[in-house]
């Protein structure tokens, strides 16, 4: 094995997904296998060594979930937060929201118990004054009153911190000394940023996660050392980009979406590449199904994210739509009669009821299995020999078809329908509702279960088409081996435009380029160049919301060459963008910076992933089974997806089978390969 090969791994709530790139010679391999709820690196483990020895690797690149779970389950650690006296009720006050609109008492409850927010006295000004310095041994005492109350972690975040971190590195100095491990931090290292909720929010849902993240990612390296590996391991970005486990660690906040990030990034990626800028990905795992927008080929970075009501993390994330809709969800009927699919879930255990684990209520997966769109005989993932037909029936039967009076069949059509209904709601809110067309996009469904309902996605959208990638069961994990490494910094400026000191800000600006290079060279990937990218947030004077305004400059020679025209026009493009107008005579005022480093991959061809030249439609045909669709049984085709050569055409309905997904062609649909080996899907007789 060389020393320049890489492997992306995604580890799924059913499957880990495994993706191995030798850089030198092109070749790559994929792998799926089961993964292992509460010991994932068992599963981690299993893939890897698939592609040989482990210590052979270079490097690894790890997509998890790890941290979405622990938020939306609750199942963080337990943490204290010393702040400024007369602000411990940041987090409970919020925005002034309510998760239910009427109503006389709220249901929110912040992640840290309100006998867990201690005060201490320090006073820092909006200018950055510092009117009441703190006092380290006020800060101690309180420390070592968290720790005596079961603390793991600690959140240390003051008022106006962003504007001086004086006395909050204080409180750090005099607190790290009492905690009895590494688990603090404070605000202003990180998110330096004005407004007290977001900040306070970020920084405790940072301490939330240290303990669950590191344990996680403790017993990874310590899976990886057992085995010899002494090359690089790494972590996607919430933002799309890798980071070193030692900042995953420190800032585990920015791994809230690292999984369903790596798969955006891929398929963005392919889809460009196939000719499809625009397009709506749909990553349907065992779990969830993740949405997100690619509009001209270019992902969308959201400055924030509500994980779950309450839960704000103000980083850079990719904009991603999740819902409980996966293969593993469980369906049943409520207490209306009304049929419910997910947001429980099966998960890989005990997993759907056709595995025979042990699980007794039925599951999308198993409807799939009954209408005979998944293959009983040759199951995904390797780990099992044959699905149990008759017992998902059963459990179908049982819990869905005599509750609403249906036969099985039509029981479990009427499951896939329901999810079919989620995913193409998901699929409208970050589309028609945002002002977009979606005539003009294609959907780009992977994961384990995407693929199986690419008729939907078609149909109930109104959606162009849908481009089904070469290996959409592993597509996150190819994400993760070609995903640049990014690394995004903040800092609050409050400045106006009109007194702008230019030359001292392009010293500012200079410096933060520097500070992020430097973590993007320190984590050791090769790339082929590292870009420096400026933002500001701005707004008009009297305007509490602010415009994302790119800054065309880089930092050449020691300077970015900034003035107060390049800004100033830089401004109102953004403002007439996204309002259509500008507001003459008012003044402007700069309220963030923002800079990232962005070490740019080497390109990977995915010309690579194209069939063979002794790819042909007859070695590829695997005769034909009955299908179930709309209502009655269809004779379809079956097809080994990754024997059919490019341009090849197949005509609805089919099956094409490949060892870490299946793809369904409704009767009324066709499908043809492209020259990267991806599947175009497009109703029969329309344009591809």
């Amino acid at each position: 094995m060389t020393p320049r090969a890489i492997v992306g791994v995604d580890v799924g709530g059913t499957f880990t997904d495994l993706f191995y790139y030798d850089e030198a010679a092109g070749r790559f391999q994929t792998g799926k296998v089961p993964s292992n709820r509460g010991d994932e690196a068992v599963g981690f483990l299993a893939g890897l060594k698939g592609f040989g020895p482990v210590a052979g690797l270079a490097s690894i690149v790890h997509g998890t979930t790890v941290g979405t779970n622990a938020l939306l389950e609750r199942k963080g650690a337990r943490i204290g937060l010393i702040t400024t006296r007369g602000f411990r009720d940041v987090l409970e006050m919020r925005r002034r929201d309510r998760r239910h609109t009427w109503g006389l008492w709220g249901d929110f409850v912040p992640v840290v118990d309100r006998d867990l927010r201690l005060e201490v006295d320090e006073r820092t000004l909006a200018d950055g004054t510092i009117r009441e310095a703190v006092n380290p041994e006020q800060v101690a005492e309180a420390a070592r009153a968290l720790i005596a109350n079961g603390a793991e972690a600690l959140a240390i975040c003051f008022v106006n911190a962003y504007a001086n971190p004086a006395n909050e590195r204080v409180a750090l100095e005099a607190a790290s000394a009492v905690w009895p491990n590494a688990n603090v931090e404070r605000s202003s290292g990180i998110l330096p940023e004005i407004r007290e909720f977001e900040r306070t929010s970020t920084t405790v849902l940072n301490a939330y996660l240290q303990p669950v993240v590191g344990s996680y990612l403790g017993k990874l390296d310590r899976a990886l050392e057992s085995e010899g590996f002494e090359g690089r391991f790494h972590i996607v970005q919430s933002n799309g980009g890798v980071m070193s486990t030692a900042t995953a660690r420190r800032l585990p906040v920015r791994t809230a979406l690292s999984g369903p990030a790596a798969g955006v990034i891929a398929a963005a990626a392919i889809a460009k590449a196939a000719g499809f800028p625009n397009v709506i990905t749909g990553d349907l795992g065992g779990t969830s199904f993740d949405v997100s927008l690619v509009v001209e080929g270019e992902t969308a970075l959201a400055a924030q994210t509500t994980i779950d009501f309450g839960l704000v993390i103000r980083t850079p994330m990719i904009e991603i739509s999740t819902i409980g809709a996966g293969g593993g969800s469980i369906a049943h009927v409520d207490a209306g009669g009304l049929l419910q699919v997910g947001p429980e879930s099966a998960g890989s255990r005990p997993g759907p009821v056709c595995y025979g684990q042990g699980n007794t209520r039925p599951t999308l997966t198993d409807a799939n299995v009954v209408l005979g769109r998944i293959n009983a005989e040759r199951p995904i993932g390797g780990a099992l020999k044959r699905l149990d037909v008759d017992a998902a029936k059963a459990a179908i039967q049982e819990h869905v078809a005599t509750p609403l009076g249906l036969d099985v069949m039509a029981a479990a059509e009427a499951m896939v329908r329901v999810a079919d209904g989620k995913m193409a709601g998901a699929i409208r809110l970050v589309s028609i509702e945002r002002g977009h067309d979606p005539q003009k996009f294609a959907a780009v469904p992977f994961g384990g279960g995407g693929a199986l309902h690419v008729g939907a996605l078609i149909k109930d959208v109104g959606l162009r088409g849908a481009l089904v990638p070469r290996y959409p069961g592993v597509t996150s994990a190819l994400g993760c081996v070609i995903a640049d490494i990014r690394h995004d910094q903040v800092q609050t400026l409050n400045l106006s435009l009109a007194h702008l000191d230019a030359a001292a800000l392009d010293r500012r600006m200079v410096a933060e380029a520097q500070a992020a290079r430097e973590v993007v060279e320190a984590a050791g990937l090769t790339v082929s160049r590292i870009d420096t990218v400026f933002e500001l947030d701005m707004h008009y004077v009297g305007q509490t919301h602010t415009v994302a305004v790119a800054l065309p400059v880089t930092v050449k020679d020691g300077t970015t060459g900034i003035t107060p025209a390049i800004i100033q026009e830089a401004f109102e493009a953004a403002y007439r963008t996204s309002f259509s107008r500008l507001l003459p005579g008012l003044g402007t005022r700069i309220v963030n910076l923002r800079t990232a480093a962005i070490g740019r991959r080497p390109h990977f061809d995915l010309a690579a992933l194209a069939p063979g030249a002794d790819a042909s439609l007859e070695a590829a045909c695997l005769g034909s089974r009955p299908v179930w669709f709309s209502g009655a049984w269809h004779e379809a085709a079956v097809y080994a997806r990754l024997a059919l050569p490019i341009g090849a055409e197949i005509a609805g309905p089919a099956i094409l089978e490949q060892p870490d997904a299946t793809t369904v062609v409704d009767p009324d649909l066709t499908a043809r390969v492209d020259r990267l080996g991806n599947v175009v899907v497009t109703r029969t007789g329309a344009p591809a």
